[in-house]
């Protein structure tokens, strides 16, 4: 059973995100990381907060030209956003963020660590700062 998010927990991870850059990453990662393994809730749950905690839902609306109320709906519970404006949203926070998240191939481990195939792939999502 999956229990909500309090408000107390959602402001400290904001206050966690706008004070903290190493967190900052960690939450954009965890959320591709997240959305790459199939679990789309989680992933659009941590897009959110990191939206919320960071540039914020009017500035990337004004980035995107995606409506703004659009982009609160994409990544409400019910959201479905396009692959099209997900990559954009994430193409543009990657770049107010400063970093660049790069997706590797891990088969290799699969076969060396017996890995299942969510395991060996959370294992080499990557970032660097630009």
């Amino acid at each position: 059973m999956k229990m909500a998010l309090t408000r107390d927990f959602r402001e400290t991870v904001q206050a966690d995100a706008k004070r903290d850059p190493a967190f900052r990453r960690g939450l954009l990662s965890d959320a591709l990381e997240s959305l790459l393994s199939g679990e789309v809730a989680l992933g659009k749950e941590l897009l959110r907060d990191y939206i919320n905690a960071t540039v914020g839902f009017p500035k990337l609306a004004a980035h995107t030209k995606i409506h703004v109320k659009t982009l609160h709906q994409m990544f409400g519970p019910n959201g479905n956003p396009t692959a099209r404006n997900l990559f954009e949203i994430v193409a543009y926070l990657q770049h107010a963020e400063g970093v660049r998240f790069e997706v590797r191939s891990s088969r290799a481990a699969f076969r060396r660590k017996k890995l299942s195939p969510s395991q060996g792939f959370r294992r080499r999502v990557k970032s660097r700062t630009l």
